[in-house]
């Protein structure tokens, strides 16, 4: 069993000599972390004890976070929260983002490894204590925190952007960074961060940051308000050289649940994390959401209406797109609705679901600064068999882009409660431009609607396919909808030859909601994705 180890030294760097790298990578001191007010209690736990007399420990690994989850989950949850000092008091955003990790000490780049590793400073909303550990030859050792680490901005007024000595003393770090040369041989591209609550997001080869990941979601969208569990510690194992891929594990905790998360990071055209979770409720929780993605949709061809906006499409993603578990593809396009919208879409062992942004081209969205068109697509690929539940869609309306309003995860059909063996839920990540999902079958490009022409009762709705295999003439649209006075849908094909719309007209009369589908079916079936919307009353 894993134990406490007095007599060890923490990693620390000191500003003004070098790094004596022997040193760095030695055990750990408890007393040294407990000056964060206890937030390393899981460090200190998993963390081998050796005396001179004894043999070697065994070497760390994730049964043994699986293990300090299993042992918390039976104690009360204490949440801890930093109380913070200069300089990392009463910080506004941009202040906090001009604290800047110091390049010239980036961890595992003095050892020439493929990836290098940032630690973030608390401040600002980062308010969490964070354990982190780096996992060398078998053993886990953290790292002490220092605000040596940083370099702040000239408004610090600090001679040479070096913090006083001490400064910080106490505190602890709030995530971390990773880096790999993924574009190019020569720089160390940012690939992926770990940072606040359980959120962290990652990007593949030419794509830029946009959607985040969390590791668990509970109380989405409930009146009474959403639990937020954490990740307190990690352990990050130094990769070997010339490794294409990075371990970290993680204990997440909450006052409903303990949970242990082993990622294996593989950054590339595709950024794949594939990501076993284990998890111990304290108590049955029925709002659980597992592999939750959380994203921004402002507005986009289909509702642009009161938005004074150069710009024609304004979101993170366009859709969540799903495999159902019989294999059907569906798309449900986004929307940015005038009040809070949940919808569920049930399954047995889904193939795979994630929310989308389809549209490559500049000229879709007109940002040559956020460039929405760069921004990676998130695609949940279950390993094994998750039986019975629903997909779940959280829509919340915003006012600018500025903040996050999608969330999409799933949701088992029975609750989680306390088990001695907990609940496991193995999954891949795809950080991609498009999920990997070849079906030779129409894709939906976009949907757009506005008022119908001379009539202004009428709206028109259109959806643009990419073909498949299927020749147009061979194709026929299919609608369904829920309500209002629905035209029959019409298919022609676009400039090109290489996509066709789909379009048609509705009367919403006094309806509040109206859901839509529509497919193009062929000779065998059906011929493409079914697109699905919801349209709202303004």
């Amino acid at each position: 069993m894993a134990g406490g180890a007095d007599d060890a030294q923490p990693i620390r760097w000191t500003r003004g000599r070098a790094i004596d790298r022997r040193r760095f990578m030695t055990g750990v001191s408890a007393a040294a972390l407990a000056t964060a007010g206890g937030f390393a209690r899981a460090a200190d736990e998993a963390t081998p004890a050796v005396q001179p007399s004894e043999p070697p420990p065994a070497p760390f690994d994730f049964s043994q976070v699986v293990a300090l989850a299993k042992r918390r989950a039976d104690k009360a949850h204490e949440a801890r929260e930093l109380q913070l000092k200069p300089p990392f008091a009463g910080l506004a955003y941009d202040a906090y983002r001009s604290i800047r990790y110091r390049r010239d000490i980036a961890l595992f780049q003095q050892r020439d490894l493929p990836f290098s590793l940032d630690l973030l400073p608390p401040g600002n909303v980062y308010k969490r204590p964070v354990a982190i550990l780096i996992v060398r030859d078998g053993q886990p050792t953290p790292i002490a925190f220092s605000s040596d680490y940083f370099q702040f901005a000239p408004d610090f007024g600090f001679p040479d952007g070096a913090a006083p000595p001490n400064a910080g003393e106490g505190l602890a770090f709030s995530g971390f960074r990773l880096r790999f040369p993924l574009n190019s041989p020569d720089v160390m591209d940012e690939v992926a961060v770990f940072q606040g609550a359980s959120y962290f997001r990652a990007i593949a080869r030419s794509l830029i940051y946009g959607l985040s990941a969390r590791g668990l979601a509970i109380r989405t969208a409930d009146p009474k308000g959403e639990e937020f569990p954490q990740f307190t510690s990690f352990w990050i194992y130094e990769p070997a050289p010339a490794a294409p891929n990075i371990r970290v594990q993680a204990l997440l905790e909450s006052p409903s649940v303990v949970g242990a998360f082993d990622f294996d990071i593989r950054p590339g055209d595709s950024t794949v994390m594939e990501i076993h979770c284990r998890l111990f409720p304290r108590q049955e929780i029925g709002q659980i959401g597992i592999a939750p993605l959380t994203s921004m949709y402002y507005f986009g061809p289909a509702r642009r209406a009161g938005r004074d906006d150069f710009r024609d499409a304004v979101h993170d993603s366009a859709a969540l797109q799903m495999i159902h578990g019989s294999g059907r593809r569906l798309l449900r396009s986004l929307t940015n609705p005038a009040r809070v919208q949940v919808s569920a879409f049930e399954d047995e062992n889904p193939k795979g679901f994630g929310l989308t942004q389809r549209r490559r081209d500049f000229g879709y969205y007109q940002d040559a600064e956020a460039r929405y068109d760069k921004r990676p697509s998130a695609w949940i690929e279950p390993l094994g068999e998750w039986g019975r539940g629903h997909i779940m869609l959280v829509e919340i309306p915003v006012q600018d882009e500025f903040n996050d309003n999608i969330v999409a995860f799933w949701r088992p059909r029975s609750p989680l409660a306390p088990s001695e063996d907990g609940h496991a839920f193995d999954y891949r990540l795809h950080w991609c431009a498009e999920p990997p999902d070849g079906a030779p079958i129409a894709r939906v490009l976009a949907c757009r609607s506005g008022r119908a022409v001379n009539e202004p009762d009428r709206r028109v709705i259109v959806v643009d396919f990419k073909l498949g295999e299927i020749p147009i003439a061979e194709l026929k649209p299919v609608l369904w909808a829920s309500g209002g006075g629905v035209s029959q849908p019409t298919l022609k094909a676009l400039p090109g030859g290489e996509s066709a719309r789909a379009a048609f007209d509705f009367e919403p009369g006094g309806a509040e909601l109206i859901e839509f589908q529509l497919t193009l079916a062929g000779p065998a079936g059906d011929a493409s994705e079914t697109w699905m919307y919801q349209w709202t009353a303004p």
